[in-house]
């Protein structure tokens, strides 16, 4: 298994369950079940429900009540609002001159080939692992005849700085163009150093105007103050061997963005991306309400 991300998996899971699970949805990942095989996703759903008392001790309930429980509480809420948002802001971006779209760890990402009309004329470029992406690549092969004309993958390991060189030596990006860069679900796994030293390099080749979308654990995130859930996600990721290392408070955020050229354009605390992108899907959903995750913040910062 070692081949794949297993975050990214459940992270696809999670996109994927929502999606076939319910009518409103937060977000529509209606391509994450094909993704998966029949086999890792009844796997997942298996080891996922029997961790119940991990998550939830005084849970009663069947199996599947059980999944749903998860999915819901501990799961999804991360993957939904975050892609939610992002892809929001992507269209804004394109709208006002934004010509590149760049994936950070894109993992099991499926923008590139559920793409609306509106993306065509943008080139979408996917930065992550080469085991991870060689996997995907071979996943969306089974599922596409075809990759989309726009999409382009460049091999990255963020530990190691040698993405940068891979994206410019890749013939379509182009450094004048206006670049809209998702690093969705990155700064938890990098220390506060690597995750600087990667909006620098970002910041040293991206033209004015473009901007940076990510999602960040607060100061709090990995202390006794945490939401228990976020302990939960820490104890997660660390089984997974995929270690959380930093977090940040807001004033931190914005001097290193500043730092580094780029101005903080939209901040949202949990309580406000709840509002924002849970709300239909909650008033749709009482008895399973989502709300988004404990002391993650999400951020849209334009370089100056």
């Amino acid at each position: 298994m070692e081949q794949k991300s297993m975050t990214a998996l459940v992270s696809a899971f999670s996109r994927a369950y929502h999606s076939t699970q319910y009518a409103e949805k937060v977000f529509d990942d209606y391509l994450a079940k094909k993704v998966l095989t029949e086999d890792e996703y009844e796997q997942i759903a298996g080891n996922m429900s029997k961790g119940i008392g991990f998550f939830n001790p005084s849970f009663v309930g069947t199996q599947d009540e059980a999944l749903q429980w998860i999915v819901d509480n501990q799961l999804a809420p991360s993957p939904l609002g975050r892609a939610a948002f992002a892809e929001n802001l992507l269209e804004n971006a394109v709208q006002i001159g934004a010509k590149q779209y760049l994936i950070f760890a894109a993992g099991y990402d499926t923008f590139a080939y559920r793409q609306p009309g509106w993306a065509s004329k943008i080139q979408i470029f996917e930065l992550d692992h080469p085991a991870v992406s060689g996997d995907k690549q071979k996943r969306m092969r089974s599922l596409a005849a075809e990759k989309p004309a726009n999409l382009h993958y460049v091999h990255a390991d963020f530990r190691e700085n040698n993405w940068q060189s891979n994206l410019l030596s890749c013939a379509e990006f182009d450094e004048s163009k206006i670049s809209f860069c998702s690093l969705l679900g990155i700064s938890y796994y990098l220390t506060k150093q690597v995750f600087s030293e990667m909006i620098e390099i970002i910041s040293s080749f991206v033209p004015k105007g473009s901007s940076i979308v990510f999602d960040y654990p607060d100061e709090d995130t990995y202390t006794e103050k945490a939401g228990i859930r976020a302990k939960k996600q820490a104890a997660m990721a660390g089984a997974a061997n995929e270690k959380m290392l930093a977090s940040y408070s807001y004033v931190e955020m914005e001097k290193l963005l500043a730092y580094n050229d780029f101005l903080i354009y939209e901040h949202l605390t949990p309580n406000e991306i709840t509002e924002q992108y849970f709300r239909k899907y909650n008033q749709a959903n009482p008895e399973h309400p989502m709300t988004a995750f404990d002391n993650v913040n999400y951020c849209l910062a334009v370089k100056k």
